[in-house]
């Protein structure tokens, strides 16, 4: 049955608008990942990082590239290797023979949109290098504070299948991602039309690069009207009742932190600004569910010993917490 038309502010139905392109252009491009790309752009809308994790050639690298693209922002990557140093990452003071003074050399973390491939593969110092710059959307660097732009976002990838040389990310690192989204293999279809898009001349090195078709100027006002996404009580209340709940099942030694709680709410609003609507529903609540929580809540040994997974234990809570009327 189709859903009513729903009457929405000006400034909501420009949000709507902006991201009803980038999604159609992005789906042009990367064909079979729907929800992955309906998962990245809440993210960007929410102003939230992005831990994407999927098997080698998956298109990983060329969406986000591809969303760099379309909406005309500055473009950053790291490929994140064993013997990287955090001055690789955010820079360093070089000295200048002419002046006789250390100027700063400013590294890739200072762009718009930055992909960290392969995070995992990097160790901890340097994994590390990126906390104040996604928490605080600055870099401080020999007690210089450089603020980054307003626009700041991090997707980090990283491979599942492949442990040797690995270093996993801590929790309090994951918790500083809003979404961690799953890319797999597409469907036949999805694949078959992939193949045809390369015979015809796409992804190729020299084909001519996407136009743009928003701005990081709009992106940033689109984030400004998520204030008048509307929560209403007995919405907002649900989600307190998942946050809580998640942090008493026994499978779990860690649930969800009060970050995940934010998270998980303006993942929640942006969604729903996206679908066209000034209000969240249980809906928007439980389609963020898995990708906010997915990387936050920590299994216990014997959980794991048993082959349960936190997909499962999300879909329980789900279960066990009553949707609003």
């Amino acid at each position: 049955m189709q859903q009513p038309a729903v009457e929405v502010s000006e400034e909501l139905a420009f949000t709507r608008a902006t991201f009803t392109r980038l999604k159609d252009a992005l789906n042009s491009t990367i064909v079979g990942q729907e929800m992955v790309i309906d998962q990245l752009l809440t993210a960007i809308l929410a102003d939230g990082h992005v831990l994407l994790e999927g098997v080698p050639g998956t298109a990983k690298t060329l969406l986000v590239k591809t969303i760099a693209n379309l909406v005309g922002a500055d473009f950053g990557r790291i490929q994140l290797t064993p013997d990287m140093l955090p001055s690789d990452i955010v820079g360093t003071s070089v000295y200048d023979l002419n002046t006789r003074t250390f100027a700063m050399r400013k590294g890739p973390i200072f762009t718009s949109l930055l992909l960290a491939d392969e995070i995992n593969r990097t160790p901890p110092k340097t994994q590390s290098a990126l906390l104040e710059a996604m928490e605080e959307r600055q870099v401080t660097l020999d007690g210089h504070t450089e603020k980054l732009s307003d626009l700041f976002l991090v997707v980090a990838t990283q491979n599942p299948v492949e442990f040797e040389g690995t270093y996993p990310l801590p929790e309090a690192q994951l918790d500083r991602f809003m979404l961690k989204v799953l890319i797999g293999y597409p469907g036949r279809d999805a694949e078959k039309l992939m193949l045809q898009n390369w015979q015809e001349g796409k992804y190729r090195r020299f084909t001519e690069p996407l136009q743009a078709v928003t701005t990081a100027d709009e992106i940033l006002t689109c984030r400004q009207e998520l204030l008048k996404v509307k929560v209403e009580d007995s919405v907002m209340n649900y989600l307190i009742e998942l946050v809580q709940k998640s942090r008493s099942v026994s499978d779990l030694q860690l649930g969800a932190s009060p970050r995940a709680a934010l998270a998980w709410l303006g993942a929640a609003k942006a969604h729903a600004a996206i679908e066209g609507r000034d209000f969240v529903t249980p809906d928007n609540i439980k389609f963020m569910a898995e990708p906010v929580l997915r990387h936050r809540l920590i299994l216990n040994a014997e959980a794991e010993l048993d082959g349960v997974t936190v997909a499962q234990v999300v879909a329980n809570i789900l279960r066990q917490v009553a949707v609003p009327r």
